[in-house]
């Protein structure tokens, strides 16, 4: 621990190029600063600064130190900032975007949110857009799929998958495909992706040499919501997101279509600026996301 003092009295007086500085920002007087940083170039046999009588120069062996040191003890004061905080009471604007779909299962639970920690003022943005997380201002975004941008330190949240439904009362109607080779003679409802204009695809699991099955485009809507209240009013099939289908499925307004066949996988992510700890009220709302939003497993 003494040596880490030293190093703080070091790196604190390369920077203001100052012991009385360097003590004044410590709360120790400028001699001890020089007697603390005099026995580090002692125990290191170097010497880290030249010394005249208006300020201090590191040395090009100090140089060389600083720019290893600076960065650990950064990393040190971030961590004790990053523990003060997480003992402090969530307080404070949050602001957060989240998927458009993203309404369907946050706000009703936003009532509990706002009971637990009442001081959190939340400025929800839903967006399906890519935003900059750093640009646009935002503490956090919760996105799913890849996340390449190292700027961003991320945290895993709750996976999801796709699956087909259809009312029971299009299924009487039209009867229940056994393979996807069938949805061929099904009205299907397509989800358009507003950004690219393209229909999503539907990942089936097919034979080998089979080809993909030519799927008819009923409906066609750029709302994922929409789409599902569609199947469940009797229009076709839908190929949706679990989350957005359970409570259909539960209450029986809409039954699996080719359950094991569908194959594709996602998982939603929260993600901030990598050069900010977690506050603790961001904190608390990503905790509350996890416990809330993502209890479940995926129904496949």
């Amino acid at each position: 621990m003494d040596k880490l003092g030293s190093l703080f009295a070091f790196v604190r007086t390369a920077q203001l190029r100052s012991f009385v500085a360097a003590g004044r920002q410590i709360g120790i007087s400028s001699s001890a600063v020089g007697k603390s940083v005099a026995k580090l170039e002692q125990q290191l046999g170097v010497r880290l600064l030249q010394r005249n009588t208006r300020n201090v120069r590191l040395t090009e062996e100090g140089r060389q130190f600083y720019e290893r040191c600076k960065p650990l003890l950064d990393e040190l004061e971030e961590a004790e900032a990053m523990l003060t905080h997480s003992m402090q009471a969530p307080r404070g604007r949050l602001r957060v975007s989240l998927p458009t779909n993203g309404y369907k299962f946050l706000v009703p639970v936003l009532g509990e949110f706002r009971r637990r920690y009442p001081e959190v003022e939340l400025d929800l943005d839903f967006n399906d857009q890519m935003v900059d997380v750093i640009e646009g201002g935002f503490d956090a975004v919760i996105r799913s799929g890849d996340m390449p941008d190292s700027r961003l330190r991320a945290r895993r949240l709750g996976p999801f998958c796709f699956m087909l439904c259809a009312s029971p009362d299009y299924l009487a109607r039209r009867g229940e495909p056994r393979a996807p080779a069938d949805l061929e003679a099904h009205e299907c409802i397509h989800f358009r992706f507003a950004n690219s204009g393209k229909l999503q695809e539907w990942s089936l699991r097919l034979e080998p040499g089979e080809n993909p099955p030519h799927l008819p485009a009923a409906l066609v809507c750029n709302n994922s919501e929409a789409a599902v209240q569609a199947a469940v009013h009797g229009l076709g099939i839908v190929y949706s997101v679990d989350f957005l289908v359970r409570d259909h499925l539960a209450s029986d307004r809409l039954r699996r279509v080719l359950p094991g066949f569908e194959t594709q996988r996602g998982q939603f992510w929260a993600l901030w600026p990598a050069h900010k700890h977690v506050s603790p009220k961001l904190r608390v709302f990503l905790d509350f996301v996890d416990e809330h939003l993502f209890v479940h497993k995926p129904l496949a």
